[in-house]
């Protein structure tokens, strides 16, 4: 594993190997202790399992210095079910501060909850690359922001505000150009690090596809994406879009707009995203659900390494990963069985 596979199958130059990402592998705690012999929280033994698994690349966003909006201004806590096996990640639901839509149409994300210094920021966001560049050599792990325009919304206003507030599109997009404003600083100071590609993520879309308009995505949304990009390109840097859910009714839009990837659920077709976009930008995700290795389906686990491999022959570049995550709740067996299944295929037959 190296982080070089991870930027050539990025840029689509021919390697010896295709990207390998997984998400969650954290939350195995006994999965890690028998694995390596080592403490599961230990900074070691999290290295350890990321190199016996040949992970080649690090899902990671920050949205800077001042990040936290709740510490800024007013921000809607929707909690957190349970996801570690523990239970520890377990958050209540606040009270949405908004109560009129008026106020909801007039929040300006920029002012509420401010922006550091620039400089500040750039520096921050370039120790943060220093950073993982030392402590994980073996992989890419690259910029990004996560609370873009719709994930941006939701976290400041909460659902139910932000679906109400949408009932009046006119009204909320000066508020959801906020969103972007705040985004497009935080991706210009991006822009100004050595980092080589970035991570734009924005929930955008729900499991069955659109919730807003399609209008609203073409016209407010995905045009402000293609700003939020020329900065980034100009930079000579690379931009992943990631949504969770179905955004497969946009994603033609998403990569007109200038992304370079598409990181991606099941809920959209890997066979429907490969045709469409398997020569032009890097995908990253694969066929196998988490689900199936959930329910211990492992022949339907096989079959989907196998169509996944099959289609890779003719793709230039792209990086691995299992559909959505890798929850806590997935037996060691099945974890095992699935990278000793995966890793042996990474190789490629030509590069």
């Amino acid at each position: 594993m190296s982080r070089q596979t991870a930027l050539d199958n990025i840029n689509l130059k021919a390697t010896d190997k295709w990207a390998h990402t997984e998400y969650s592998l954290r939350y195995h705690d006994e999965y890690i202790r028998e694995l390596t012999g080592k403490d599961p929280k230990s900074p070691e033994a999290h290295q350890e399992l990321l190199d016996k698994w040949q992970i080649d690349f690090n899902w990671r966003t920050n949205d800077g210095l001042r990040g936290n909006w709740g510490k800024f201004g007013r921000s809607t806590d929707m909690g957190h079910a349970v996801y570690a096996a523990d239970g520890s990640d377990r958050r209540e639901v606040q009270e949405c501060p908004f109560k009129e839509l008026e106020d909801v149409w007039a929040f300006d994300a920029v002012e509420e909850y401010g922006l550091p210094d620039r400089d500040e920021q750039i520096a921050a966001y370039q120790e943060m690359t220093d950073t993982a560049r030392r402590n994980s050599p073996n992989r890419f792990t690259p910029g990004g922001y996560y609370k873009t325009i719709v994930s941006g919304a939701i976290q400041a206003f909460g659902w139910d505000m932000f679906l109400m507030g949408l009932s009046e599109p006119t009204k909320m997009e000066p508020a959801l150009d906020s969103f972007f404003r705040r985004t497009l600083w935080h991706m210009e100071c991006w822009a100004e690090t050595d980092v080589e590609a970035v991570i734009q993520h924005d929930d955008f879309v729900w499991s069955q596809g659109a919730f807003m308009n399609p209008d609203i995505y073409r016209k407010v949304i995905i045009p402000r994406y293609a700003e939020l990009w020329k900065p980034i390109h100009e930079s000579g840097k690379k931009v992943l879009f990631c949504s969770d859910a179905n955004f497969m009714e946009f994603a033609e839009d998403v990569v007109e707009a200038g992304a370079d990837g598409l990181i991606f659920e099941p809920m959209n077709d890997f066979g429907w995203m490969f045709e469409r976009f398997g020569q032009s930008v890097c995908l990253v995700g694969s066929f196998v659900d988490c689900r199936d290795l959930t329910l211990g389906h492992w022949d339907k686990v096989k079959d989907d390494i196998d169509k996944t491999f099959k289609l890779l022959e003719k793709s230039p570049g792209a990086i691995l990963a299992t559909g959505n995550h890798l929850p806590a709740n997935i037996p060691d067996e099945m974890m095992a069985n699935y990278i000793a299944e995966l890793l042996p295929r990474l190789a490629r037959k030509s590069g």
